[in-house]
């Protein structure tokens, strides 16, 4: 072993050129010879033989060399990027992958809000109605027993003439549509209903079913209105014809246009005729019906009776109506066609 090995201690050769301080990075050489540091990186080792200045070509081994350094320097200067790009392998890269992203839960939002207004809306209607049926429910626990059962059997009178005038005139309607017999038919169907319309206006007599409804005056005389309430009651009750009279015998027919007067003496006006006490309604319908409508507590029985007088309703299988109603000229008043 030479001098020369000894005097390094490794048994190689001390490096010809000197060695490049320590010192921080980025720093420049303070050494006058030293190498340009853009001529090459201090990270890759100079590949040329020693005493060779030559430049480095760009495609040489040494520029790759550098290339690669610097490669590696980006890497360690950039920790996490390749674990951000593996652990976002899903997360989309251009403004058309973040819309179909998004579209997801904005759809399943409009989607529950519009449930959310549905069942708001059914939820509302669901409260008007029970409101409603409350209200009504509340008007019925109040009323009294007699009340309810008056109730109930009108509605059960009253059932039962819609559907008998149902059944009449679905009868009519298949005989209006049958050649011969719809022309014969449509003839009786013209008189027949000319005929309810005589005895709704008081222009023809009736005779039927129905009561005799006897006033009796007490303490105090009977007055108009007494008797206004017995004919609304009765109308209420399903009366098809009234007529009313007096103590003299002489009668008037009721029709829609009737009106009532009291006297100072007790006597009556109906329709411009005096009738004087006791008075009697002679009425036609069903007699149970317009029995309880009369008999209701608070009713005209029971008002009559509280004045001191007395009302006497008999039932009677034949009720005539024989008093007529003189219709007058109508002046204003014409028929649509």
């Amino acid at each position: 072993m030479s001098d020369e090995h000894e005097e390094t201690g490794t048994g190689w050769p001390q490096p010809a050129g000197p060695a490049r301080p320590g010192g921080p990075a980025g720093e420049p050489d303070p050494r006058p010879e030293a190498p340009d540091p853009d001529e090459l990186s201090p990270l890759v080792p100079d590949p040329r033989p020693e005493g060779d200045e030559s430049p480095v070509q760009p495609g040489s081994a040494a520029s790759a060399g550098a290339d690669e350094g610097a490669a590696a320097v980006s890497s360690a200067v950039v920790p996490g990027r390749d674990e951000a790009a593996g652990s976002g392998a899903g997360v989309p890269v251009d403004g058309a992958g973040a819309t179909g992203a998004a579209g997801g839960p904005l759809r399943r939002f409009s989607m529950a809000a519009v449930m959310i207004g549905v069942l708001l809306a059914l939820l509302g209607f669901t409260l008007a109605v029970q409101l409603k049926q409350s209200s009504t429910d509340s008007a019925l626990t109040t009323a009294r027993q007699e009340d309810l059962v008056r109730i109930l059997y009108d509605l059960d009178a009253r059932e039962m003439r819609l559907r008998q005038d149902i059944g009449a005139l679905e009868e009519s309607q298949r005989q209006l549509r049958s050649g011969e017999q719809g022309r014969q038919a449509a003839l009786e169907e013209a008189t027949r209903r000319a005929d309810e319309l005589g005895i709704l206006a008081g222009t023809l007599p009736a005779r039927g079913p129905g009561l005799a409804v006897r006033f009796e005056a007490g303490a105090k005389p009977i007055s108009a209105v007494r008797l206004l309430d017995a004919v609304q009651e009765l109308r209420g009750a399903g009366a098809e014809a009234m007529q009313i009279s007096g103590g003299d015998r002489g009668a008037v027919r009721i029709v829609a246009s009737t009106y009532f007067l009291s006297e100072q003496d007790g006597s009556l006006v109906v329709d411009g005729r005096r009738l004087t006490g006791p008075f009697t309604i002679t009425v036609i319908g069903d007699p149970a019906t317009m029995r309880t409508a009369l008999n209701i507590p608070g009713g005209v029985v029971a008002t009559v009776a509280g004045d001191g007088g007395n009302v006497i309703v008999e039932d009677r299988e034949v009720a005539e109506v024989s008093a007529l109603h003189a219709p007058s000229t109508l002046e204003h008043a014409r028929p649509v066609s």
